[in-house]
């Protein structure tokens, strides 16, 4: 007599049928390493991978003296928006100047380190929080919703900085968006 019950430890006969548990998580029952869109449109992906290198060249290059990799990090980050998904709301240039939302607010923190009755450290982390809220709460309120700028308000409090890394990066924000704007109608969505 066969017992159809099974443990929580016997696969049964669905050992070797994949598609059972990722057709009931809702993925695809075979595996893609390519995007599917890859074979026909390969070089607008090249193309669109050299651009954001290439952009990023430029910002690293101009930001050789700071030292702050958060900064540099969210900065990639925004290239990959802008580069990856061109077409798409997240990479107008509204979203990507929210940044700059993030560089402003992070200028609030140096008077409170100045003058602070607690520690520097403290005082630190308490404006890295706001810092992040505000950046939020005004991302949001304008419609100009960008999570890179979360990471770089937090990169401006945490880290040292100076006007002129403000500058550079800012910079570097402006000419990845220029950049994709002046290539927009050569580019496609890869997303």
């Amino acid at each position: 007599m066969r017992n159809d019950r099974r443990g929580p430890n016997d696969r049964g006969t669905d050992a070797g049928n994949r598609g059972g548990l990722r057709a009931r998580f809702g993925m695809s029952p075979r595996r893609r390493w390519f995007d599917a869109r890859f074979r026909d449109h390969w070089p607008q992906f090249i193309c669109q991978s050299l651009m954001a290198m290439g952009s990023m060249l430029l910002i690293m290059l101009l930001l050789d003296r700071v030292q702050q990799t958060v900064l540099i990090a969210s900065l990639g980050a925004s290239s990959f928006i802008a580069f990856s998904m061109p077409h798409k709301p997240d990479s107008a240039p509204r979203y990507l100047v929210g940044m700059l939302a993030g560089c402003l607010l992070s200028l609030a923190e140096a008077p409170l380190v100045e003058y602070g009755v607690i520690g520097p450290r403290t005082v630190e982390i308490i404006c890295a929080a706001i810092a992040l809220g505000l950046a939020f709460f005004i991302m949001v309120v304008t419609d100009t919703e960008h999570p890179p700028a979360a990471a770089l308000a937090l990169g401006f409090v945490l880290n040292e900085w100076d006007l002129f890394a403000l500058v550079v990066v800012m910079s570097g924000i402006v000419m990845i968006t220029v950049i994709k704007e002046g290539t927009k109608e050569k580019l496609i969505d890869l997303l």
